[in-house]
């Protein structure tokens, strides 16, 4: 590895300047030692977060505040706007207006992104991508957010910001680290399943168009008697799926970087509106207790075979946005925005997002973000206590109380739109979810998912992207791997020792002409 700049090796060498010195303690904002920050302070190790976890939300907090005010993370992406209608009747497992009735529609804006880059990055880059849907409902907005993948990296939020910052830039080189990206990926295996997918044919959708999208989270859909569920909602893309073979990627990202925008953009404006069809799986309360799976690991997904798809809907895109800014750069997705009907489940990643959105827009756009023409739940009124705050644009709600409860037919509350109940009892703790079976879906992905071509060009674009990592975190890498599969690791390997041959031979090519031309200076008495 002796071809390494030291723009490529600056971790190593930060750490060899340290020397023999032990790692310093790690603590919060305000200098308190942190005993565990790994796992999140949650009610039972499959129940949700507490407010008291200062840990997380120092953490998370200061993480939404990171950037400004680009988008810290889906920095880049195009938006449209359209409808939802209801072709299949799913009131026995929802009360939500949104389903009321079949050929009921409802509008919607959707957002794609890429993932990890800046708002100048190409477009066809190796990256999950987003898929943000705000439907535009009678009790208020509900967003969807989530990926065109079913799965995601890790299960717990308190890892999320640091997931991040090893897929952004180095601090210090501000360039790309492979050793940063895949230092996190080989220490978390939970990610093996996603960084699968990753870089499997998927990795690179042919547009926004081409690719389904999932709601990917675990959620809880409650009946107007009072029953519930928990749900999983995808959208199957109704143009087919295609992906970007590599060298076509790499050629467009040179030549038209916006090739993603342009295409969704281009074909609305031709009148080709694109849509997707909503399907939901239910899991119920009893399946969950008994899975061999947790229900809500977001690394994980609810195999077909054991909870079939159910069709509800169709979400069509007709129109193009007018201005960009303020349509889709200011348009701001929070996954707490959901109606009566619709509740979180103890999924650690989805109760994380429930704060961290809406605290990042709170931080990016201001506190009446909501107030936005594009984010404003348009269709029902809003009436609530309150008020001020930069960028207040109404009437501020007039001369109504600003407090609660109070005596002057102010708004009030309405006990039918109570959320179901939910009971937890167990420790309060923070549960290490580490191990819980890392490998076993991943197995399946790569021997039954995949064909042989597949699995081929799976490893050949890991390999060539682990390779530019140190020869500890690739062997690391290669090992998770070995876990889930002995074909997987090795193909890895095998290709990995291919490069790593290939380097030393441009080394030792570069490095002795320099060597012999040092020598000769040296017979002759140059210094």
């Amino acid at each position: 590895m002796a071809d390494r700049d030291k723009a490529t090796d600056q971790m190593k060498l930060w750490k060899e300047g340290r020397g023999s010195q032990r790692p310093d303690v790690l603590t919060t904002g305000a200098g308190v030692p942190v005993g565990d920050k790994l796992n999140l302070m949650t009610a039972g190790p499959r129940g949700p977060l507490l407010v008291q976890d200062v840990v997380f939300t120092d953490e998370m907090a200061h993480f939404d505040r990171e950037r400004t005010p680009e988008r810290v993370v889906h920095a880049k992406g195009a938006g449209a706007f359209g409808y939802f209608e209801v072709t299949h009747d799913i009131t026995r497992y929802c009360k939500a207006k949104v389903f009321e009735h079949v050929g009921k529609t409802t509008p919607i804006a959707i957002r794609f992104s890429t993932v990890a880059g800046e708002s100048g990055s190409a477009d066809t880059v190796r990256d999950p991508r987003g898929f943000a849907v705000k439907f535009y409902t009678d009790e208020g907005n509900w967003d969807l957010t989530g990926n065109n993948t079913p799965i995601f990296f890790i299960r717990d939020a308190l890892l999320f910001p640091s997931f991040i910052h090893s897929q952004k830039r180095n601090p210090q080189t501000h360039l790309k680290d492979p050793d940063m990206v895949w230092d996190f990926w080989s220490l978390r295996p939970e990610s093996l399943h996603q960084v699968s997918f990753l870089f499997s044919d998927r990795g690179i959708p042919d547009g926004y168009r081409h690719m389904n999208g999932y709601g990917s989270h675990t959620f809880k859909l409650v009946n107007t008697p009072g029953q519930s569920v928990y749900c999983k909602f995808h959208y199957k893309t109704d143009q087919g799926i295609k992906n970007l073979p590599v060298e076509e990627a790499d050629r467009l990202a040179s030549t038209d970087p916006d090739y993603s925008i342009r295409d969704l953009y281009n074909a609305i404006s031709n009148g080709n509106f694109p849509s997707w069809t909503l399907y939901i799986q239910v899991m119920t309360f009893e399946q969950a207790e008994n899975w061999q799976w947790n229900p809500f690991d977001l690394t994980k997904v609810w195999p077909h075979k054991d909870f079939p798809l159910i069709p509800v809907g169709r979400l069509v895109l007709n129109r193009n946005p007018v201005n960009y800014f303020a349509e889709v750069e200011q348009l701001a997705f929070d996954p707490s925005n959901m109606p009566p009907g619709i509740e979180p489940s103890p999924d650690k990643m989805l109760q994380g997002r429930l704060f961290s959105y809406p605290d990042t827009h709170r931080h990016r756009l201001g506190a009446n973000y909501l107030q936005l023409s594009v984010n404003c739940p348009y269709r029902t009124r809003v009436a609530n206590y309150q008020r001020d705050g930069p960028m207040c644009m109404f009437d501020n709600q007039g001369g109504a109380p600003n407090y609660f409860p109070n005596s002057f037919s102010a708004p009030d509350t309405q006990p039918r739109f109570v959320e179901s109940k939910c009971k937890v009892s167990p420790d309060v703790a923070r549960y290490n979810s580490a191990d819980d079976d890392n490998v076993t879906q991943v197995r399946t992905f790569f021997t039954q998912v995949l064909n042989e071509a597949e699995r081929e060009r799976l490893c050949q674009n890991m390999a060539g992207h682990i390779k530019g990592a140190q020869l500890f975190i690739q062997k690391r890498a290669v090992q998770n791997l070995m876990a889930v599969h002995p074909d997987y690791g090795t193909r890895i390997q095998t290709l990995l020792d291919k490069y790593n041959t290939e380097g030393k031979k441009v080394e030792n090519i570069l490095i002795k002409p320099y060597v012999k031309l040092k020598d000769s200076m040296n017979v002759k008495g140059s210094s």
